[in-house]
């Protein structure tokens, strides 16, 4: 992993940028170019996580960004000039990533993850030229992986049958009632591990989001929600709620003084579960299940597409999930509205020739 701004600064074509191709020198390129812009790119990346703390980006998302950067922004590149860089240089490095950029040798990273690096990359170069460190985005002209390439594979889910299996073994596991909420929730990861009790009615079998547990440094951290739309209300099945009323009628009894803003879902001293340890959690009740295995974030695709073959609305399916809009509910789970027009054609036919 590179330190961003651990390496000195070199001049594309310059002998000690091993990534250079060109013969040219950026000082005749940009003759115009800011005082401020002695600045390296790693130098720069470095500044500009800082400011993204200033905005008030969760912890978390800037530890995604920093942790993307620092894996594949590549020695040549950070230690590059900021007002150097151009287009060439990106497209080469994205070329780079998506032919041998995986971190165990075996192949190229995906375009999306590239096509997500850009992005970051992108906001970046444009945030530099905001400040006045240089007077163009390089950005602008690179040629990242287009959107439809980087589209998100198709994920997997589980029938019914596999899903009532897999919650049939996981009776007797200390995670059960966790795996259960999150299949009939659809709840993020984070926000399932930040449930309070004070967050949960059991009699009016509802739940309200306000929280996330999320990896910060290593550690788990309770934070904010996702996004604005993520702090809502769901709904609770009659199953699901009294599961939970069990859960804390057990947690009561071994902790007569159990706080409401204690976790529902935590370790042995209350502290917050490690996300990615519930996550193993999770794959290791799959293997004992003997079901198709599927990440724990499948769970969540789980819900929502038997939701929307069931026939509830797109629009409550995007209210349960906490999606931002409903455009994302619908370009997510695309792949189930044709069957659903099927249906919807079928029943009409019925209505008009019964």
């Amino acid at each position: 992993m590179v330190r961003l701004s651990s390496v000195r600064a070199t001049k594309v074509g310059s002998r000690s940028d091993p990534s250079a191709s060109r013969t040219s020198t950026c000082s005749t390129e940009r003759v115009e170019a800011p005082a401020t812009s002695a600045l390296t790119v790693g130098q720069w990346l470095d500044e500009w996580l800082n400011l993204c703390a200033q905005r008030g980006l969760r912890p978390s998302t800037i530890a995604s960004y920093r942790t993307m950067i620092e894996l594949h922004v590549g020695r040549g590149l950070a230690a590059t000039a900021l007002e150097c860089v151009t287009a060439r240089d990106l497209n080469d490095l994205y070329g780079r990533l998506l032919r041998v950029g995986r971190r165990d040798g075996r192949g190229g990273l995906s375009p999306r993850t590239v096509r997500y690096l850009h992005t970051l990359l992108n906001k970046a170069f444009s945030d530099a030229v905001r400040v006045g460190h240089i007077l163009l985005n390089p950005g602008i002209a690179a040629d990242p992986p287009s959107s439809r390439a980087a589209q998100a594979p198709v994920f997997r889910v589980w029938s019914p049958a596999e899903l009532a299996r897999f919650l049939e073994s996981a009776n007797g596991d200390p995670h059960h009632v966790a795996f259960h909420v999150a299949a009939a929730t659809g709840l993020r990861r984070g926000e399932l591990l930040g449930l309070r009790w004070c967050d949960i009615d059991t009699a009016a079998g509802e739940l309200h989001v306000v929280q996330a547990v999320v990896e910060v440094a290593h550690k788990a951290r309770v934070s904010p929600p996702k996004t604005k739309r993520s702090r809502r209300l769901v709904a609770l099945d009659v199953r699901t709620s009294q599961l939970l009323a069990q859960h804390r009628a057990a947690a009561v009894a071994h902790d007569p003084e159990l706080h409401a803003y204690s976790l529902v879902f935590s370790n042995g001293g209350g502290d917050p579960i490690h996300p990615a340890l519930f996550s193993y959690y999770f794959q290791r009740r799959v293997r004992l299940a003997g079901v198709p295995r599927i990440r724990l974030h499948d769970l969540r695709h789980t819900h929502a597409t038997h939701a929307l073959r069931a026939g509830i609305h797109p629009k409550v399916v995007s209210e349960r999930l906490g999606h931002s809009t409903i455009t994302i509910t619908l370009d997510t789970y695309s792949h189930v509205l044709p069957s659903m027009q099927r249906e919807a054609a079928e029943a009409i036919a019925a209505l008009v020739h019964e």
